[in-house]
């Protein structure tokens, strides 16, 4: 954690002990100082991702310190101490910018999950930062690849509706490209300098999303030890990606449908409206429309979602972008791996051919598998034959969906064709398309006992 330096300012040595204490068994960079004149001259020194900093304090507050700190580094975050009778100033130091206050005396538990809260944010920040130098360099309708007739109208579609503030509703199969459509939306609306937030309902429990959408309030829950914005809160000014919205539960539903119509919403614990200015963008590999019929999903919800719909085809329906795709992942593997792979044309036949049933998504962790696994500088047909030989392999565990890094899908193939073929090395490896040492190497990293 050597990237997150934190400075605490604090005149009460024992206070800054603690806190300084702490933060370093969690691995964080800490210096501390007992003023805002010492900080000051801390921060001209070096940049600093966080500051807890007392409010009230002799020869400089806590309020004039977070004023020159969000004038010289604005990207520093900053939290104030206070004591329970001022409360009322820490409010308005949080107006002023802060990102939060922690009250006196102070709790571990507190510290630690409000201090998490704090690089949680800046990752999101980080994040979208990152997505936005990426879009930005080149044109972002590019980004969904092809040129088939139907790409050519899915990205006219995306330049007509990016510069409005309507609600998109993007539809398809897994891997089909749902997000890449939504990231280019946002880049061409006038939001785009805005916060991009994301939230993939598919990942928790109703009884955690609510939480997760719209904040809780301290005390509204076992654990909610602090008051903690949602992502409708963060999204604020900006846009809100909703990943798969079929998974929602019909209670968290009912309140995200209030939140699109009204632009507000309740924290979890709280009786108090929060008002926000959110375009929200949502993706499901569902189809809404029978959602609605078999009463998994409200209908009021789904038109109101059902402003502008992208309904995106499975690769199998686009035959003629498949050229396109994979000559545009080879070149991204050739050059991430330091490559000089081609293709025969019998081999574009062979994927041309082939039916995708995991879509772009299947096609991009083939090219990679294939770039990496063999020697030869051509790839030629028999160099893919785990997309129909194998597959099952790979899918007789019901696991071929949960696979996360080229790594584990590697691996999997390896083991799995190894065992298929009785343990024979060198119809495995001839299978695989490398070699018997290569095989033998991948065993014995695998931690694999020689069966032969």
């Amino acid at each position: 954690m050597s990237d997150r330096r934190v400075l605490v300012v604090e005149d009460d040595p024992i206070i800054r002990r603690f806190i300084r204490d702490v933060l370093k068994r969690k691995g964080y960079d800490i210096q501390s100082c007992e003023n805002g004149l010492e900080a000051m001259d801390a921060i001209k020194q070096r940049e600093y991702h966080l500051i807890i900093s007392d409010l009230k304090m002799d020869k400089m507050d806590g309020l004039e310190l977070l004023a020159r700190v969000k004038k010289l580094s604005p990207k520093t975050e900053v939290i104030i101490i206070t004591a329970y009778g001022t409360v009322t100033n820490a409010v308005e130091a949080m107006k002023k910018g802060a990102f939060d206050y922690i009250m006196k005396p102070i709790e571990l538990e507190e510290l630690e999950i409000v201090i998490d809260r704090v690089f949680e944010h800046r990752s999101l920040v980080d994040e979208n930062q990152y997505l936005k130098e990426r879009l930005n360099s080149s044109n972002v309708t590019q980004s969904f690849i092809g040129k088939s007739s139907y790409s050519t109208r899915v990205r006219e579609l995306i330049d007509m509706v990016g510069p409005l503030d309507s609600t998109v509703l993007i539809m398809g199969e897994t891997g089909s490209g749902k997000e890449v459509v939504a990231n280019a939306i946002h880049q061409l609306s006038q939001r785009k300098d805005r916060p991009y937030i994301k939230v993939n309902c598919a990942a928790l429990p109703d009884t955690l999303l609510e939480s997760e959408l719209f904040g809780h309030e301290k005390g509204a829950f076992t654990g909610a030890v602090q008051r903690t914005k949602g992502r409708f809160e963060l999204a604020d000014t900006g846009t809100l990606l909703l990943d798969e919205i079929g998974e929602l539960g019909l209670q968290v539903q009912a309140k995200l449908l209030r939140a699109l119509q009204y632009q507000q919403f309740e924290r979890v614990g709280s009786g108090k409206q929060v008002d926000v200015d959110v375009r929200v963008i949502a993706t499901t590999n569902r189809n809404l429309k029978e959602e609605v019929k078999r009463g998994t999903f409200r209908k009021d919800l789904f038109f109101r979602l059902n402003v502008v719909t992208i309904t995106l085809l499975s690769l199998r329906d686009r035959k003629d972008d498949v050229p396109f795709y994979v000559e545009h992942f080879l070149q991204i593997f050739n050059q991430k791996y330091n490559k000089k792979k081609s293709l025969s044309d019998k081999t574009m036949d062979f994927l041309i051919q082939y039916d995708w049933p995991g879509n772009v998504r299947e096609l991009e962790n083939c090219m990679e598998t294939a770039v990496i696994l063999n020697k030869g500088e051509v790839l030629l047909p028999e160099h893919f034959v785990f997309l129909e030989d194998h597959r099952d392999l790979l899918e007789e565990d019901g696991n071929f969906n949960e696979i996360t890094s080229i790594a584990e899908a590697e691996k999997q193939l390896i083991l799995k064709t190894y065992k298929k073929y009785n343990y024979n090395k060198t119809h495995a490896a001839k299978v695989l398309g490398i070699t018997i040492k290569t095989l033998r190497t991948k065993l014995r990293e695998y931690g694999v006992v020689d069966q032969t």
